[in-house]
């Protein structure tokens, strides 16, 4: 029997749209404006505000090369209210290797229309149409944000200018080969509206909890929740922080104006790339065209200009601007990726005054993807164009780098990061000749939230497998791509599908996985094959690529890295003081009624020697309760919810304070309820005020008789429980408690009641101890542990993955080549750091890549003894063998008995 004991009632809530309420608020308080089953993921990083203010927007997308399709794609996903496409040129064969929509037959057409329906089937709420004329003023009028990408510099002045005086959004994006630029203007009076969480009424910080506010000095807050000053709850802000060290909540939105647009301040790389772009322009006007690749000539003359940028205070990088002339020319996916997902963000900060915008120049290179023994190995002939679909690429890395690209033999998932992975692949070329080979494993099936952020599924395919459906989309992009799709995920038990053989013959993996256990598995089969790996992950505006490089980087992680951090038990039990708490607290509560026991049972009715193997007393209970102590009627299960809500949020909380008083304190002078330890106090039970989500009543008559019979039943009352002990450290909860945690999946059926329960349960729960409520959008996402998840922020992070890639082809060699980088796109940051070498203090130690190769195999071609296998370790390398395991079966021991030990060393 599924009914709502934490749903039947409670106090008063503290207005009608209390989070305590209906579940059916929830789907009802904006009918028609977003798709929550569509938009679930993107919801938990931009709000429900930002999301109406989005399909309010009307975006200009100008230029349809990679980066602009990219940018396009990015916006159209999350969800504006239109996107035009603009582009007055026609494909050429270098679009091809990094315009994703754009197909060998599309050459010699124009790119806006090429491209605009295979942009529309992105997002059927998004209308998309294409524009081929000049950008007029009366034009431009119509939007509210516009991007120009791949412009020349009196179009972007000019546009710049209109869209200044409109107060229009303005956007530049721009990428030259390994190099790229983006600017933005979003006026004189445009305003950041954005409430930052905290903790509320916290002032100092409490058990070294001062991280991560955003707050700084000036920051204007409002305090809540405090109690005996109540005066001070709910005042608008009037004193702005100083000397911030704590957790604070800001209610009243932060409103920062932004005036008339300044280059911002940047380093001698980013002056030098800043000057660069601008002699480009005065280059192309010159001469017609860009700088050609690996053509000495070019490279001079656009030094030249940059030179006569300067003045006689700056510094100019001369290196930089020759190498970047060779590149200019090049239109490279990878980068298309990250510039477009970094530029796409920002159109979303525009559209929803949702986060801080770039202020207001970005330059960033990614020059140490060239070969690391310099211009030996790229010549103007290698460079040059060959009518082929990847000419754009060979214009930075040369053709003989292209056929090893063909080569290659990658494994890739089919989730967010995986489908953006592919798209690059199948641009750049990967596996696309003699040889290659792509294998996409994913055992998921396409639901309908994957279509805002995975690229490569339409509604059309919901239900279909993902690996499938991913390899059949790459297929279509490029037609030559080498790729095979396994409906399984990489794991102990599908050893035998990728075993020794898989694993030895590919040339690496990238890694986009959602727990920290399989990311772990998955390096431990790099480090045993002595593979390379991209791990890649997101969550909301923060992503990160880690490369790991056999014999030259340290591995993912250590055991002690990759443990999860839990709540203690003791905290979850008696003392909670956040609603993640709360909401955890419930989760368990969720499965302790409704999950673990009916498992049991259904063991035991299939098996009874089900008991004699458990463990646990409370196992044993659940199933006699469970068979024993069914409801007859609906009345039972009504006294049934209202005696475990009387027990829960009345007398547990009772009995507490009677072991701790209010004015406990643990020593003298010292109070026990301190800290993060909150005091609570019971709930007293309110039949009239009915907090039952739909999903748990059968109806209106059936809440309308649970009233009634609530009403005629009597409550025992309460009593205190004598000698029992309540644990208020996790050491003395070890001692009283065998506790297992609880893992909850949901699935995106909100209709069956979960999230309702769990909701309910945790208000109620956060009611006792004065915590603020969570709504139901919260709750699902903290207790269903589902990660914030957003289309901008996946494709920057492939972009950056696929960077690496280019490295680990041409084989780097040195350290200092290769990047680790954590990204945020609000505001827009990136730490990049050079990864870190195996060996600690550089000394050369064993590391785990380490190895000693025996061969298998006699003088004459025969299997190994086991005592032959000693004898060469001993004789060649002077280790002595203690213990022989094969996984974790012992197959020699030198602690066994003498004759086990001489009859396993004959074995071969």
């Amino acid at each position: 029997c599924f009914f709502s004991y934490a749903g039947l009632g409670t106090a008063a809530p503290t207005s009608p749209t209390s989070a305590l309420g209906r579940s059916s608020m929830r789907r009802s308080e904006s009918p028609g404006e977003i798709d929550e089953g569509l938009y679930s993921r993107q919801l938990y990083v931009l709000g429900h505000e930002a999301m109406r203010r989005l399909a309010k927007t009307a975006v200009l997308v100008s230029g349809m090369k990679g980066l602009g399709v990219e940018i396009a794609k990015n916006i159209i996903l999350a969800g504006v209210k239109s996107v035009t496409v603009h582009d007055p040129g026609n494909t050429q064969w270098s679009d091809l290797s990094s315009q994703f929509f754009l197909s060998e037959s599309d050459v010699g057409r124009n790119r806006a229309m090429a491209s605009q329906q295979h942009l529309a089937e992105l997002n059927s709420y998004v209308p998309v149409t294409a524009y081929t004329m000049e950008l007029s003023e009366s034009f431009l009028a119509a939007f509210q944000v516009v991007v120009l990408s791949n412009s020349p510099l009196e179009e972007q002045l000019r546009i710049s200018d209109i869209c200044h005086g409109r107060s229009i959004c303005f956007i530049l994006a721009d990428t030259k080969g390994l190099a790229g630029q983006l600017f933005c203007d979003f006026g004189e009076n445009f305003v950041v509206d954005e409430p930052s969480e905290g903790m509320p009424g916290v002032v100092t910080c409490r058990d070294g909890q001062g991280h991560g506010h955003g707050f700084a000095d000036g920051d204007f807050v409002d305090i809540l929740g405090v109690e005996g000053m109540s005066q001070l709850n709910g005042c608008k802000p009037g004193h702005p922080c100083s000397g911030v060290n704590s957790d604070l909540c800001l209610q009243e939105p932060l409103r920062a104006s932004l005036a008339k647009p300044k280059i911002k301040a940047m380093d001698d790389r980013g002056h030098s790339l800043h000057l660069a772009f601008r002699a480009l322009h005065t280059f192309t006007a010159e001469m017609g065209r860009l700088p050609r690749p690996r053509v000495q000539a070019d490279a001079e003359r656009l030094l030249e200009l940059a030179r006569g940028l300067t003045t006689h205070q700056e510094l100019l990088d001369e290196r930089l601007v020759r190498t970047f002339a060779h590149v200019s020319a090049g239109e490279l996916s990878p980068m298309a990726a990250l510039l477009g997902g970094l530029a796409a963000q920002e159109v979303l900060k525009a559209a929803s005054g949702k986060f801080l915008p770039l202020a207001q120049w970005l330059y960033f290179d990614a020059l140490e993807c060239l070969p690391e023994q310099g211009t030996t190995l790229l010549t103007e002939e290698s460079c040059a164009p060959r009518d082929s679909r990847y000419d754009g690429q060979i214009a930075v890395f040369g053709a003989d780098f292209q056929e090893r690209l063909g080569r290659q033999k990658y494994l890739v998932g089919a989730g967010a990061i995986g489908c953006e992975l592919l798209k690059n692949f199948a641009m750049i070329g990967l596996a696309a000749g003699e040889g290659g080979s792509v294998t996409v494993t994913d055992m998921d099936t396409i639901e309908r939230s994957n279509l805002s952020r995975q690229l490569l599924f339409r509604l059309r395919d919901v239900g279909k497998l993902k690996s499938e459906t991913a390899a059949a989309a790459v297929r279509r992009m490029n037609p030559m791509t080498r790729v095979t799709a396994q409906p399984h995920h990489v794991g102990p038990d599908t050893e035998t599908l990728y075993g020794d053989d898989f694993f030895m013959a590919l040339d690496g993996v990238t890694n986009a996985l959602d727990s920290m256990q399989s990311r772990a598995y998955v390096d431990s089969l790099c480090i045993r094959y002595l593979k390379p790996l991209l791990d890649s992950g997101t969550e909301g505006t923060k992503g990160h690529v880690q490369v790991i490089v056999p014999h030259l980087t340290q591995p993912f992680g250590s055991p002690l890295d990759l443990t999860e951090s839990a709540v203690p038990l003791c905290t979850l039990r008696h003392f909670p003081s956040t609603i993640e708490h709360t909401l955890q607290w419930a989760r368990d509560e969720f499965d302790g009624l409704f999950k673990v026991p009916a498992e049991n049972v259904n063991k035991f009715l299939e098996d009874p020697a089900f008991l004699e193997v458990q463990r646990t007393t409370q196992d044993l209970e659940w199933v006699r309760s469970s068979l024993q102590e069914k409801p007859r009627s609906w009345p039972d299960c009504v006294r049934w919810a209202r005696q475990r809500w009387e027990s829960l949020y009345r007398h547990t909380i009772l009995n507490l304070l009677h072991a701790f008083p209010p004015g406990h304190e643990t020593s003298p002078g010292v109070p026990f309820w301190a800290g993060p330890k909150r005091c609570p106090r019971p709930l007293e039970f309110d039949c009239n005020n009915p907090l039952c989500p739909d999903a748990q009543a059968a109806g209106a008559r059936d809440r309308a008789a649970a009233r009634e019979t609530l009403r005629a039943m009597a409550v025992p009352p309460f009593q205190l429980e004598v000698g029992v002990r309540i644990p208020v450290t996790e050491e003395e909860m070890e001692e009283v408690s065998h506790h297992a945690s609880l893992a909850l999946t949901f699935q995106d059926d909100d209709s069956n009641g979960h999230v309702d329960f769990i909701m309910a349960a945790s208000n109620l729960r956060a009611a006792n101890y004065g915590i603020a409520p969570a709504d139901w959008h919260k709750s699902k996402r903290v207790a269903g542990r589902i990660v914030p998840a957003i289309a901008t922020t996946t494709a920057a992070v492939a972009g950056l993955a696929c960077l690496e890639l280019y490295k680990l082809v041409w084989g780097h060699q040195n350290l200092g080549s290769y990047c680790n980088s954590f990204l945020q796109l609000v505001p827009p940051h990136a730490d990049i750091s050079l990864p870190l070498c195996p060996h600690q203090y550089g000394q050369e130690t064993w590391s785990c890549w380490h190895r000693i190769e025996v061969p298998g195999i006699g003088a004459h071609g025969e299997d190994l003894t086991l005592q032959e296998l000693l004898d060469q370790l001993q004789g060649v390398h002077g280790l002595p063998v203690r213990t022989v395991l094969c996984g974790v079966t012992i197959l020699y021991a030198s602690f066994w008995a003498k004759q086990k030990r001489e009859e396993q060393l004959t074995r071969r």
